[in-house]
C-alpha cells in the first residue's frame, strides 16, 4: 500500500515543472512557481476545519485532486454532491471531496496500489489542467506589449 512520502514521489517524479509546499498538515501540489491553485493535495491531519475525515487516525491521509467537470460528472453522474449520502471516513474509496466537489475536486483515504493505478490517469488529468490554467495567464511582456 502507497502512503503519503510514495504518492508524494510518484507526483515529484512523474510531472515536469511541479512544486511542492507543506502547510498545516498539508502537501500542497502545483505546477509551476507561482503556486495559485493546487491540482492536488494530501491532507494528513485534521484540524479545525477538516474533521469529516477523521484525518486523526493513526496513518489515515487523503489524497485529492481537481479533474474537469465532466470527469467529475462520469464519476459521479452530477457536480451537485449530496455530501451526506457519502461515508468521508472510508479507506480506498474514491468520493467527491467533502468541501470542493463543486470545483471537482475527487478523494480517496489511504489509496491501495489498485486504486492508486486507477487514480493515476485523473491525476496526469488534474495535472494537465494545472499546465492550461498556467499557459492562459499572460506573461509580463505579453501585457506590457500593449500599443
Amino acid at each position: 500500500m502507497l502512503d503519503e512520502r510514495g504518492i508524494t514521489d510518484y507526483i515529484l517524479n512523474t510531472f515536469d515543472g511541479v512544486e511542492s509546499m507543506q502547510n498545516f498538515g498539508y502537501t500542497f501540489f502545483f505546477y509551476g512557481a507561482e503556486r495559485m491553485l493546487p491540482f492536488a493535495t494530501i491532507a494528513a491531519t485534521g484540524n479545525e476545519y477538516e474533521r469529516i475525515s477523521q484525518l486523526d487516525r493513526p496513518g489515515v491521509f487523503r489524497l485529492n485532486l481537481g479533474v474537469s467537470k465532466a470527469t467529475f460528472q462520469a464519476l459521479f453522474g452530477t457536480d451537485k454532491v449530496d455530501v451526506s449520502t457519502y461515508d468521508f471516513t472510508a479507506l480506498d474509496t474514491m468520493m467527491p471531496h467533502p468541501d470542493y466537489a463543486a470545483q471537482s475536486f475527487i478523494c480517496v483515504l489511504n489509496p491501495s496500489d489498485a486504486t492508486f493505478q486507477t487514480l493515476q490517469p485523473l491525476l496526469a488529468e488534474a495535472y494537465g489542467l494545472a499546465v492550461k490554467r498556467a499557459q492562459r495567464k499572460p506573461t509580463d511582456t505579453q501585457s506590457s506589449s500593449i500599443s
